[in-house]
């Protein structure tokens, strides 16, 4: 994961990995490997591709509500 600006335009303090990291940490759940980043990625790039962009995050949070594997969910959503 890259660093990006914050949506303020302000520069951020710590990278996309150290936020997810820290994040994950708070949940008390271990934070996703590079492979589950990548699938996760591409996932809400199939829904915002396949719909409106507002998919992305809910198609996300969905495969944590259903308990699912990033790239299973990911070749759901292809064949949408």
């Amino acid at each position: 994961m890259s660093s990006d600006s914050a949506t303020d335009g302000s520069a951020t303090s710590v990278t996309a990995r150290q936020w997810v990291d820290q994040f994950a940490a708070r949940l008390g759940v271990p934070p996703p490997d590079d492979q589950t980043v990548g699938q996760l990625l591409d996932l809400a790039g199939v829904a915002a591709r396949s719909s409106e962009r507002i998919a992305a995050p809910i198609a996300c949070w969905l495969v944590g509500r259903a308990g699912l594997q990033a790239g299973e969910a990911l070749s759901i959503a292809r064949e949408l």
